[in-house]
């Protein structure tokens, strides 16, 4: 069995790939032969069963070109992100709305029912909300990011309905700690304010500190992307949409643990330097779910955000610089 990732060259796509190479049964749906990464720029994960290759996500014939008849699994975690989708409609429409249809039509267009991960975002929600979102909610996407991934999910659950495709699609939690470099996501921030200041740099808190947030680990999306994938048809029933465990985290939570593992030094570098856009937007999105369904599926999340902070230090040491 093939397997393709869009998005292979970023942080959660080249993690993702690697486990794929150190568990190949971890999908239990057969030995994996191929991993293609595909991404705007070339993966780096150099290996005899990987294949990068870069190109345009929103052109069909080189999308078509990505799948063959042993293509068994589709890893969609290719998109522009919340900040970049707002400030530029028209490219936010290209890649997550029509590269996602081009993604699609290829799928459906082996006749073999792949399997399709579809990384949606907690940014379908938004406006009017009850205190607590859960699974009866009905997403109202207040940023055309979110508005764009709704849509995904859309076609995601008509494509399966049709039974062109086995789709299934995740609401994933705002991901902190990211690695490496800021990148265009309103929600960068949060993971800035930690990473930033752990590497002796400063970093900037656009929201305030009670602005709160729902969140996971890197640890924890990439397991609870591979539970999706392995989750049998059976256990998505019709609804192929779900919401993923997180944790609700404060700002001032966040940097509470960024003190306790980096000291007094790494909290003085975080200074408070208030957006109102970059506030206007992340507070449209909700910060409490009730994610029974997902729980009962056998999806996880973290303890608390001290522990994703630890993890992080753990997973990344040559870029923690400052600590207690």
């Amino acid at each position: 069995m093939n397997v393709l990732v869009t998005g292979g060259a970023g942080f959660l796509g080249q993690q993702l790939i690697r486990v794929l190479l150190d568990q190949p049964k971890v999908l239990k749906l057969g030995e994996i032969k191929q991993i293609t990464c595909f991404d705007q720029v070339p993966g780096t994960l150099e290996h005899a069963r990987v294949r990068n290759v870069a190109g345009d996500m929103a052109n069909a014939d080189t999308i078509a070109s990505l799948l063959d008849g042993d293509t068994g699994v589709v890893i969609h975690l290719a998109a522009v992100v919340s900040g970049t989708a707002e400030a530029d409609f028209d490219l936010g429409m290209r890649v997550n709305l029509d590269g996602t249809r081009a993604l699609l039509q290829a799928c459906r267009g082996l006749g073999t029912q792949p399997r399709v991960l579809f990384s949606s975002s907690l940014a379908v929600f938004g406006g009017r909300l009850p205190e607590v979102v859960d699974d009866s909610v009905t997403p109202t996407p207040q940023g055309s990011y979110g508005a764009q991934k709704l849509m995904g999910e859309l076609l995601v659950q008509d494509y399966t309905r049709k039974g062109f495709i086995d789709g299934r699609s995740v609401r994933i939690p705002t991901v902190v700690v990211r690695p490496g470099r800021p990148n265009g996501a309103a929600s960068g921030f949060a993971s800035s304010i930690v990473r930033e200041p752990l590497a002796g740099r400063e970093a900037v808190l656009p929201v305030p500190l009670d602005a709160c947030m729902w969140i996971a680990s890197p640890r924890v999306v990439i397991a609870n992307l591979l539970h999706a994938l392995a989750l049998s048809p059976a256990d998505w029933g019709w609804h192929r949409s779900v919401n993923l465990p997180g944790l609700t985290a404060s700002m001032a939570d966040e940097l509470a643990a960024l003190e306790a593992v980096g000291g007094s030094a790494a909290r003085a570098l975080v200074k408070s330097v208030p957006d109102e856009g970059v506030r206007r937007l992340v507070q449209s999105w909700p910060a409490r779910f009730n994610t029974t369904r997902a729980t009962a599926m056998g999806f996880r999340a973290d303890s608390d955000f001290l522990a994703i902070v630890r993890a992080y230090v753990e997973d990344h040491p040559q870029a923690v610089l400052v600590r207690r």
